[in-house]
């Protein structure tokens, strides 16, 4: 079952909202490919969480680049 429009799987609940809201698009991807829902929700919260990380390790090392 795809999750639109705020709704999302209830382990989703206590995640940050930039953080649920690309779990729920990696979910509905996989879910499109088709995954099992339980792989799709695990899935999509571990790559979300990957993707963020890195997104925002790599935004600080821009932001200080040449302040090293």
């Amino acid at each position: 079952m795809p999750w639109y429009n705020g709704d999302y799987p209830p382990s989703y609940k206590n995640q940050p909202k930039e953080t649920r809201e690309k779990a729920v698009e990696i979910a509905n991807a996989l879910l499109l490919d088709g995954a099992e829902e339980g792989v799709a929700i695990a899935t999509g919260l571990k790559q979300a969480r990957e993707l963020l990380k890195n997104h925002k390790e790599q935004n600080h090392k821009t932001d200080n680049y040449g302040n090293e």
